[in-house]
């Protein structure tokens, strides 16, 4: 069964503007600049698909040769929507490269030379193709598992673009005319199914955004940045179960900013807002990269650390001394800045509510015996809430913490 080639160029460019009216539609109505890219790159190479199809050989060579430097364009527009998809500026520059080297080939180039037109003009494609892939390479977010499509569908592209070149001799002599016209067929063909494949993977990119841009609204606090509870109870989840494997110890901290409540009753809420703001900023100024931290309630901030208790203590005093020292002024008029932490630790398969529910008695020990400092529970912690509730069954240790920062260290009786 032969099939018309202008029939089936004139199918792809019909295929193509409907994409590409589609993708304007989403675009304006979801406000994402790289679907609007997407969309007119569509349009554009769809319009010069379809004239020169149905008009090409009524047209003159100045009309001839502006379709053709429109349709490198369009190519260069799908390279440049994924740069704007990943954050990136377009490139200008790159945006009329193709279609200045397109006229400059043309013009020229003698009229006899159309192999090596046509081999530049593929050439072109080829090119804004395996940039678009290497674009998509550079920025994943996802495993290579999960995001080949968004690599192979250009390379393909381009490779189908330069195959016949790469092997032209043996089509030349081989088929003639004839092989030819089965190129022609073959790239007609591959036109509609990259158009197709490109919409696939642009929705697949926008649907892992979105559902990423979610993930991040759901488990980061707006105000600071940082993970909140739930964010923090996930991020915890995974370094339990890692520092699990490894045999090491994990230990919680809990802050909670001394007096937080008087200074929004002083200077309001926006002044504690930035309060909050430079407290957080300490704390993930202060860790390691290694450390955890998130913000589980109005001024309560909590951090997991892969240490021992000893070292957290000496990183939850650094915090304390930053904070307290910080020097903040609202309104001209200094703010004094304090932070009680309660630390507690234990095994690396702890759970993490029996180190939290630990770490806030030594906070509350903390406040209580003057605020400022640092309070560490030092008993052994039961692994699990189901082993807390039989140890409480059948009577438990008497509890010792220390204290740390302000004037004293010592030891504090159980409650």
């Amino acid at each position: 069964m032969s099939l018309d080639t202008s029939t089936l160029y004139l199918v792809a460019t019909l295929v193509a503007a409907m994409l590409g009216a589609m993708l304007l539609f989403f675009g304006r109505q979801e406000k994402i600049a790289a679907l609007n890219w997407w969309g007119a790159a569509y349009l554009l190479g769809a319009a010069s698909v379809g004239l020169w199809t149905l008009a090409g050989a009524m047209l003159g060579d100045v009309l001839s040769l502006a379709l053709n430097a429109i349709g490198f364009v369009a190519c260069a527009m799908v390279w440049n929507a994924a740069r704007v998809f990943h954050g990136r500026k377009p490139s200008w520059l790159g945006l009329g490269f193709g279609a200045a080297a397109w006229v400059a080939a043309i013009l020229t180039l003698p009229p006899e030379a159309s192999a090596l037109r046509m081999t530049i003009g593929a050439g072109i494609v080829a090119l804004y193709a395996t940039l678009t892939a290497s674009e998509l390479w550079a920025e994943r977010r996802k495993s290579v598992q999960r995001r080949w499509p968004t690599v192979i569908v250009p390379f393909l592209h381009g490779f189908v673009l330069m195959l016949p070149i790469l092997i032209g001799d043996v089509v030349d002599s081989g088929t003639g005319h004839s092989g030819a016209s089965v190129w022609a067929m073959i790239f007609a063909i591959e036109l509609v199914l990259y158009a197709v494949g490109t919409v696939f993977v642009i929705f697949m990119l926008v649907s892992e955004r979105a559902v990423t841009v979610h993930k991040v609204a759901a488990s980061c606090d707006p105000l600071t940045g940082m993970f909140n509870r739930r964010g923090f109870s996930e991020a915890t989840a995974r370094m339990i179960e890692r520092e699990a494997k490894a045999g090491r110890p994990i230990t919680v901290m809990i802050f909670d900013i001394d007096h937080f409540k008087s200074i929004n009753d002083r200077f309001g809420h926006p002044a504690g807002d930035e309060v909050l703001k430079l407290f957080a900023n300490i704390i993930t100024q202060t860790l390691r990269l290694t450390d955890l931290s998130g913000r589980i309630g109005g001024e309560e901030f909590a951090a997991m650390l892969p240490c021992n208790l000893e070292e957290a203590m000496n990183a939850a005093e650094r915090v304390r001394e930053a904070f307290a020292t910080c020097g903040i002024e609202i309104d001209d008029a200094p703010v004094v800045t304090t932070v009680s932490i309660g630390v507690a630790g234990g095994p690396a398969h702890t759970e993490l509510d029996v180190l939290l529910a630990a770490a806030d008695t030594a906070l509350y020990d903390a406040k209580r015996g003057g605020r400022n400092r640092v309070q560490a529970a030092e008993e052994q912690q039961p692994v699990s809430l189901e082993q807390g509730r039989r140890a409480i069954d059948g009577q438990t240790a008497p509890k010792a913490s220390v204290v740390r920062g302000g004037l004293t260290i010592g030891t504090t009786a159980a409650r």
